[in-house]
């Protein structure tokens, strides 16, 4: 069986390491609820909503970035996501394609590092 190369593995990472930037300061936001947050997040969910919420997303991300529990994190977050796909279209706000890009490159990144997921999903020739 033959290596991923190293710059798919990379890319991989990177991809993944992007996550970064979108669920750290949402689950931040939610988790610490600094001064004025809860009042923009109850123009749309209720106030008590955001705590559990941010720690549903700091868990799926931490799991996704294990090793051992990648697959499980990765399934949770995009299960999260697809909530998040829902609620841009119920608020009819025209968002609904950044978790769908966000669940996107998560697997991609998945994809790239990861050789059990490419024998699952045989996207590519090995």
């Amino acid at each position: 069986m033959e290596p991923i190369p190293k710059w798919q593995r990379v890319t991989g990472w990177v991809l993944s390491g992007l996550l970064t930037v979108v669920f750290l300061p949402s689950a931040f936001f939610k988790i610490a609820q600094p001064e004025g947050f809860i009042e923009e997040w109850s123009k749309t969910y209720p106030a008590n909503a955001a705590f559990p919420l941010g720690v549903i997303e700091l868990a799926t991300f931490v799991l996704y970035l294990v090793p051992k529990t990648r697959y499980l994190g990765g399934l949770l977050m995009l299960a999260y996501l697809g909530g998040a796909v829902a609620t841009h279209i119920h608020a009819n706000d025209g968002k609904f394609f950044v978790p769908v890009i966000v669940g996107v490159v998560a697997w991609l990144g998945l994809y790239l590092r990861d050789r059990k997921l490419r024998s699952i999903v045989p996207l590519v020739a090995e």
